[in-house]
């Protein structure tokens, strides 16, 4: 549980995003929004993570970069700037569906049935607390959403396929700046030089580049790693629950009744599709290992004295 409650910082932090997003930061420059989120949140954390990537990671932190931060902040972006924040949520809450689904061939995790019904019953609820039918919607913004959701689903999965033995705070880092560094010439080139930014223009992206970039994406390739994608998918409806609950704290926004029971809906939808304690392990996460990988680690270097049976294990 304490992974569920490591991995829950990122959907909060998320759904805090939004506001600020829109409250603080420059509408007309999703690039450098996007490169200004993603590439000071990867250098903090590798002055904290010092450590390159090696082998196969410099190609893997280039593709997750440009998946998980380039290409989704941007479309993250434009979504809201097209779209009614309900909108944008209720897109991308169908998120935890596509997650499960793409786990299977990825990372050979099998839809259970409690996930499809939990991640179906928190929909639902999204969809009851957010959906009012009085907004109107932008075609382009909802296939910008839904890109979004796809691209993050995807590269979210594929960064739990890749994340064997790799430390998760390097690899988190070295995927945000590569992301910011994908950004920033496409950006000087399509929108011109950088923004002037008043204080409260850098309060609010330091704030989005520490808390919701570098803290959330760590907390959440974290859940990964210890979590099923079900699970983890899961929690992200927490995203859409935070904004609600944030718009009638800070905005003095009025919870109605219909709202009320749609988050019920999806706390009930989170809530049951956690790991049970004591209960038995997902099946899809135990594997037994072959003997061959049990003593992966040893240095067979010619020359080298076999000191036995504790120093092979």
């Amino acid at each position: 549980m304490r992974w569920v409650a490591l991995t829950a910082v990122a959907p909060v932090a998320w759904g805090t995003n939004y506001f600020v997003t829109h409250e603080f930061l420059p509408a007309d420059r999703p690039l450098y929004g996007a490169a200004l989120r993603a590439l000071p949140a990867g250098l903090v954390l590798l002055a904290l993570r010092r450590r390159r990537p090696r082998g196969a990671w410099w190609w893997r932190s280039a593709v997750l970069g440009l998946l998980n931060m380039s290409v989704f902040f941007v479309l993250v972006y434009a979504a809201s700037q097209l779209l009614p924040t309900s909108v944008a949520a209720t897109v991308m809450a169908v998120s935890p569906l596509t997650m499960i689904l793409i786990a299977w061939p990825l990372v050979s995790e099998r839809p259970r049935t409690a996930h499809l019904a939990c991640a179906a019953i928190g929909l639902a609820g999204v969809c009851l607390m957010l959906l009012t039918g009085t907004e109107g919607v932008s075609v382009p913004g909802v296939l910008a959403s839904a890109a979004a959701m796809l691209v993050s689903s995807f590269g979210h999965i594929l960064a739990k396929r890749w994340s064997a033995g790799a430390d998760v705070l390097a690899s988190t880092a070295w995927q945000l700046t590569a992301g910011g560094l994908f950004l920033l010439p496409v950006a000087a080139a399509v929108e011109g030089p950088p923004p002037a930014l008043s204080t409260s223009t850098l309060l609010a992206f330091g704030y989005v580049a520490l808390v919701a970039t570098a803290l959330a994406f760590t907390a959440w390739f974290t859940g990964l790693r210890h979590l099923p994608a079900g699970t983890v998918g899961l929690i992200g409806l927490l995203n859409p629950v935070t904004g609600v609950l944030l718009g009638t704290a800070v905005a003095g926004e009025t919870v109605t009744v219909q709202q009320l029971c749609g988050l019920v809906l999806v706390l009930a939808g989170v809530v049951l599709g956690q790991p049970r304690r004591g209960g038995r392990r997902d099946s899809s996460q135990v594997r037994p290992r072959p003997a061959s990988d049990r003593y992966r680690g040893a240095d067979r270097s010619p020359g080298r004295r076999d000191t036995g049976a504790g120093d092979r294990l």
